[in-house]
């Protein structure tokens, strides 16, 4: 969907704002979640966020997937990726890996640290989690992973930075052509003042997460800080989005503005979810389950595989 528009700009108000909150997670490691947390649930087609934060010794070992699209984005650091289908891979600080884990996938994300302490850098990053329409919870799972120097960035006006991994931005499409349909983008707002209006397709949920320094959504003056989820409204003829750092008389002193802005098409169905497995009723709750264990309908690969990092991870 392009966003082109014969429409003056209209944009998106803030009606819900949600602080992540820091919890434990996979072994040893840390994130802030809000969506998927009790304070935001029910954001279709949004099923989790995670802001991880990983120490040594932390990580998300072997682990299985079905009926979802996980998106891993890094902010800093790096994280190895290894899963059944031989997919492996090295994600370094603007890296993004897009798995489509469908009818079933099974996988391990490691921080990694660089072997010389004084270059070990503490690997962070965001982890979204995208439902998959009805219709295509059981297609063959699929992998992309697209290094940060491969992948648009833009400066549509003064101090600001939009990064495109996904959807389309100001004339420019990202690389990602996700199932179910989801824009993504990183947009840094590098000056006091600085601003920018973003279109967004009209009825899409949409949500943004602050990374780091604060922001004005609208004409709204209310200012946002960081580790908050931002839900924007969807009325008709909201055709975007405006953005802007708030204006700051001592711009060197404060932090750089960081969001991610992520808007996708609602889906019209029931979401069970069981731990890793996401589908529409009880019954195929139970079937993922019975799937995974004993190694069919999508799970053959599982029967017996162990990952290289995983083994390494688990021997440490």
């Amino acid at each position: 969907m392009s966003t082109a528009t014969n429409q003056s700009p209209r944009s998106r108000s803030v009606v819900k704002a949600v602080y992540a909150n820091e919890v434990s997670e996979g072994v040893g490691a840390k994130v802030r979640r809000s969506i998927g947390s009790p304070e935001l649930r029910n954001l279709s087609p949004f099923l989790m966020l995670d802001h991880f934060r990983a120490t040594p010794g932390a990580g998300f070992p072997d682990h299985p997937h079905r009926g979802q699209t996980t998106v891993t984005y890094m902010i800093d650091g790096m994280s190895k990726h290894e899963d059944f289908l031989g997919n492996e891979g090295l994600l370094e600080p603007g890296d993004v890996q897009w798995m489509t884990a469908g009818k079933g996938i099974m996988h391990s994300e490691i921080p990694y640290f660089d072997p010389d302490p004084a270059k070990a850098v503490t690997p962070v990053g965001m982890q979204l989690w995208i439902d998959l329409p009805k219709e295509q919870k059981f297609i063959e799972p699929s992998y992309q992973e697209k290094k940060a120097k491969d992948i648009d960035v833009i400066t549509p006006s003064d101090g600001v930075e939009i990064t495109i991994i996904s959807g389309e931005s100001h004339g420019i499409k990202g690389f990602v052509r996700p199932v179910g349909g989801c824009w993504y983008f990183n947009i840094r707002l590098t000056k006091s003042g600085a601003k920018v209006f973003q279109p967004i397709p009209e009825g899409w949920t949409t949500f943004i997460y602050i990374v780091s320094g604060k922001i004005q959504i609208g004409d709204d003056p209310t200012i946002y800080d960081k580790f908050n989820t931002l839900v924007l409204s969807s009325q008709d003829g909201q055709n975007g989005v405006h953005l802007q750092r708030p204006e700051s008389p001592t711009d060197d002193e404060e932090e750089e503005t960081r969001f991610i802005l992520v808007a996708g098409q609602p889906l019209d169905q029931p979401v069970v979810q069981y731990g890793p497995f996401v589908v529409n009723t009880n019954r195929q709750a139970m079937e993922a389950i019975r799937d995974f264990q004993s190694g069919k309908n999508g799970f053959e690969n599982a029967v017996g595989w162990e990952s290289k990092i995983g083994k390494e991870f688990r021997a440490h």
